[in-house]
């Protein structure tokens, strides 16, 4: 307890700055990656994807998540045994923020799009084993986490290559492949906008004291999936064939269709990250500030301050703007060629799958979707589609992010003890 009031400013201010660090790295990855199909498609210019960013990731993280979050990041850790020596907490959230940070940082500059959640559950680990014990960790969770390699990609993949191949049967494949497209288009526009809406009243909403069964759920996100569908179609309608495009490719005009369509699914995926996501940054951040405020107080939960939430938010969106490219172009030119309907299919595909996890409790990371969603698209086309030595380095990366993130955080641990103990 003495520790924490002598040095109760020095550690808001490091946790600020780490939170502000860790967040740049969200931003320069696990955001990188949710827009790279759309720039990569070709949809999107580069500043509009940061137009889009920063609108709709603050709204992903204010409607559907961010007001209340578990210090102790989904239950992976247990600190009880060290309620009378808060200070331990302090370096081990510390720690893990900077150790999450630099291995993002690191990963973003190779261009390898790796999990923020598996990187601050790696460091937290870490922590744990060193600062407390073996057996303050929750292994089922991590079990569980380790699975998410698999299911992850396994799930995007399936869904986004079911969805290519929808666009064949119905578009592509047909003798008016144009009329085809604009007859469809508010068919899976209104999928986006239905499933986006259910992610937000499903994860979110509870710090809005709304309450809804799911039957209203359901019909709540009907209406805004109709709304959604009205808007595409006022879009897509007026799309008229290019001869002249056509000669050099001839569905020119029909991904012409699919490029406003991606503007919806990038709006959806920046929501999504900001609902599911920004709490990896914050979360150790909050816990420094709640465990400072409260004077020594190890809580399990605390309430998130909004300018912490802004904190996190402009964090990300920086990291987007000054390294977020090199993601962008791993994700959206180097696993597979996109074009507009394969990056639509891609993201809605991911989307659908954050519903579906976020229902069932399926263990599951939002890169990791995405990256297989990618991965699907290219199947759809043949294994000789996809660049498998991107796709090798892609999961060598997954791999080490684990143990690297523990690595880092016991060396920090030690480092932030040795300095304030």
């Amino acid at each position: 307890m003495e520790i924490i009031a002598a040095y109760g400013t020095a550690f808001v201010i490091l946790a600020i700055i780490f939170g502000l660090y860790m967040t740049w790295g969200v931003g320069a990855n696990d955001l990188a990656n949710a827009m790279g199909t759309s720039v990569g498609a070709g949809a999107i210019t580069m500043k509009q994807a940061i137009g889009i960013a920063v609108i709709f990731e603050f709204l992903g993280a204010v409607l559907a998540g961010g007001h209340v979050t578990t210090t102790i990041r989904k239950e992976i850790i247990d600190p009880s045994s060290i309620v009378g020596s808060p200070e331990i907490l302090v370096y081990g959230m510390l720690a893990s923020l900077l150790a999450s940070a630099v291995w993002l940082m690191v990963a973003s500059a190779k261009g390898w799009p790796v999990s923020t959640t598996h990187s601050i559950v790696g460091a937290l680990v870490g922590f744990a084993l060193v600062g407390i014990g073996p057996e303050a960790v929750y292994w089922p969770k991590i079990t569980s986490v380790v699975l998410s390699w698999i299911i992850s990609p396994l799930v995007g993949g399936t869904i986004s290559f079911l969805l290519v191949m929808s666009t064949r049967v119905l578009i592509f494949n047909t003798d008016n492949p144009l009329k085809n497209a604009k007859r469809y288009a508010p068919v899976y526009i209104f999928l986006v906008g239905f499933i986006i809406s259910l992610v937000t009243i499903f994860q979110g909403l509870n710090h809005l004291h709304i309450n809804l069964s799911t039957t209203q759920s359901f019909l709540i996100a009907v209406g805004f999936g109709l709304f959604t569908a009205f808007l595409g179609w006022s879009f897509v309608h007026k799309i008229k064939e290019d001869k002249e495009a056509n000669r050099d490719f001839n569905f020119a005009s029909v991904e012409k269709v699919f490029t406003p369509m991606m503007l919806f699914t990038a709006c959806s995926m920046a929501f999504a990250h900001g609902s599911n996501d920004v709490a990896n940054g914050i979360g150790p951040m909050a816990a420094v500030i709640s465990i400072v405020g409260s004077g020594g107080e190890v809580m399990q939960k605390s309430a998130l301050p909004l300018w912490i939430l802004l904190l996190g938010g402009s964090g990300i969106v920086l990291g987007l703007v000054t390294l977020g490219y090199k993601v962008m172009q791993t994700i959206g030119k180097k696993i597979t060629e996109l074009t507009p309907s394969r990056g639509f299919c891609a993201e809605l595909a991911a989307a659908i799958t954050v519903v579906i996890a976020s229902r069932t409790g399926m263990p599951i990371s939002t890169t990791h979707v995405l990256v297989g969603a990618v991965l699907g698209v290219g199947l759809a086309r043949g294994v000789g589609a996809l660049d498998l030595r991107v796709v090798l380095n892609i999961i060598i990366s997954w791999l080490i992010t684990l143990p690297i993130g523990a690595g880092l955080a016991m060396l920090f641990f030690f480092t932030l003890k040795g300095i304030f103990s």
